[in-house]
This record gives structure tokens, sequence and C-alpha cells, in this order.
């Protein structure tokens, strides 16, 4: 029997209907449960084989994972996602991105639902100054404290650094945080279902306190970023399928935003104590 059930994520409304053995796979998302409401997307997840020809846009790979973006005939988006190679699941969506379809025909179910909601969430909600982070995110004094950078750049190790040094400091998401411009005004970090390989699946909100970019040095150096360069530097770090018009607008819009308005710093840093420190005695006193 097929369940319809609505989460809320940074105040976004979703509904998601599976057979019941399926919610088995989404226990993490339970604390993001809410009720009935207005949606921003409709999710249906089946366990179908998915053998429709596609027109292929795009192929991107990280580590083990893919994905391959395309599109049907008839408008509607493909996103493919991959593991090792295999493939483990296809998520069709309306042109809008407000209705969409998991097919899974792969072994590893969470992985296909976990990324097909990410993709369907960043770009169902972008038109409403929402924007998924690929970061590492603490709380500090009721403030929320975002770093940023290439896989491997030490974003996970920086926010556990802070952890050790500092015992206010909790962790409010290791991965994919979601940062939410409201009434053209204030930025809001929202912790997620999503947190890569760290569980780490909090309800929880908080100012924004600063954006910290890192790159790895033989030193630690501090640096604040304005303008362009602070654009430059948030940019990478927000999901988006930014081949869309549309999506790009959106995301072009609340980053702006961000540059102009978010505190933002580069930090040469070593994965030591002394960065951490460094780091939040500039962010957090400006």
């Amino acid at each position: 029997m097929k369940l319809t059930k609505y989460y809320k994520v940074a105040d976004n409304t979703f509904s998601v209907t599976a057979e019941a053995d399926l919610y088995a796979e989404m226990d993490k998302y339970n604390i993001f449960a809410a009720n009935v409401g207005d949606t921003v997307f409709d999710l249906e997840l089946v366990n179908e084989a998915f053998d429709v020809q596609y027109v292929t846009e795009i192929k991107q790979d990280e580590e083990d994972q893919q994905i391959i973006c395309g599109h049907l005939d008839n408008g509607d988006s493909v996103f493919e996602f991959g593991l090792y190679g295999r493939r483990e699941g296809v998520l069709v969506s309306t042109p809008d991105y407000s209705g969409a379809k998991l097919y899974l025909d792969g072994d590893d179910t969470q992985y296909a639902i976990d990324n097909a909601m990410m993709v369907i969430y960043a770009l169902a909600t972008a038109k409403m100054s929402t924007l998924l982070f690929h970061a590492a995110v603490v709380e500090y004094c009721g403030k929320a404290y975002m770093f940023l950078g290439k896989s491997g750049t030490g974003k996970s190790t920086h926010a556990r650094l802070w952890l050790r040094n500092f015992p206010e400091a909790t962790l409010l998401n290791d991965d994919n945080p979601v940062v939410r411009i409201v009434d053209g005004k204030s930025i809001q970090v929202f912790g997620s279902p999503w947190s890569g390989k760290t569980p780490c699946y909090k309800n929880e909100v908080y100012p924004l306190g600063a954006i910290v970019a890192l790159s790895q040095a033989k030193c630690n150096k501090i640096n604040v970023l304005s303008g362009i360069m602070a654009y430059a530097a948030v940019r990478p770090a927000i999901s988006g399928k930014r081949w869309d018009s549309k999506i790009a607008d959106a995301l072009h819009t609340s980053e702006n935003f961000l540059a102009q308005h978010a505190k933002t710093y580069h930090l040469d840093c070593l994965p030591d104590n002394a960065a951490a420190i460094l780091c939040n005695q500039t962010v957090v006193s400006n």
C-alpha cells in the first residue's frame, strides 16, 4: 500500500509517496515530518526499472559517484545516479521541478533516495531564495559558521577542530546545509536530512555568522572577502542546474545577496588547532 508523507526543510514543505516498506530507508527524515500543506514539490518512489531513452546534457563524476543529467522529448528532466559504476536510480522531473518520480532500479536504495531528494529540493526551491550548500557548518553562540572548499580541502576537519577547541560549538551539518534569505533581509542556515558521511540530521536553524572558504596551506592566514571575490568563493559550493536559465537567474540573485551581505573570509590553513583558533577569533569578533 502506498503512503504519502510530508516533510519540511528550511520552511519548504514537500511530499513523498511510496510503498510503506520504502520508508524504512528514510528514518532520518522523520524529524523533518510536517503536516499536510502547500508543497514545493511532490515526489513518488517506485520500485521499477527505467528504460526510456533520453538526451544526455552533462555527466559529472566525483570519487565513486556519478550523475548524468538529461531530458526526455517532452521536456521532462532526467537525472541518473550511479555508484561505483552501477546505476542506482533515475529521477524524472517535470520542467518546473514541482513533480517528480524516482525509479529505484539498483541495489543502494538509500543512496538513490538521498541524491534524488537533494537534486529535486535544490531545483524546486531555488526560486524561493533557498540554496543547498556543499559545506560543513557549526553552531557557535547562537550563530552558524559555514566552511566551504573543494572535496578533500578539510571542511569536516576544520569543523571538528572548532568542536575540539570551543565547548560551546556544535555540529549543525557536515555536508549539505540549507541557506535561506528571508524577506530579502536576514540569512538563515538550516540543518537538513543530508549530511554526507557524517550522520548529523538536525531540524534547527540559526542566523548566519560567517562564511569561510578554506584552502590547504603551509601556514594559517585569514583575509576578508568582498564583492566579486566573495561571490566567487560562494558560488562553487551551491548546488544547481546552471544551464537552466531560470534556475541560474534565481541562484545568481541569491548569490549576489550573499556576496553583498554575508561576512565572508578566505582561510589558508593547516589542519591544526591554531587554524581553528585564528578563524574563530577573526570571524566571531568582527
